[in-house]
């Protein structure tokens, strides 16, 4: 996760902490679903001997950090 994706995270498990917290049951609120998922890959942390990582999946990665 890029850092403006992890805020967003942490509103949205504060907004329930603050409900929960503010008297409404758990299991009362909606489970929330993704609206995206995100492939990022980092290349310097894959330079492993045992890892590589095909260039289909390069391909479709949304971000690949060098």
């Amino acid at each position: 996760m890029i850092p403006n994706q992890a805020w967003i995270v942490e509103w949205r498990a504060a907004s329930y902490v603050d409900k929960i917290h503010k008297g409404v049951k758990p299991a009362d609120l909606p489970v929330e679903q993704p609206t995206r998922y995100e492939l990022v890959v980092n290349r310097k942390a894959a330079k492993s001997p045992r890892l590589t990582i095909p260039q289909s999946i390069l391909l479709l990665a949304d971000e690949v950090i060098e």
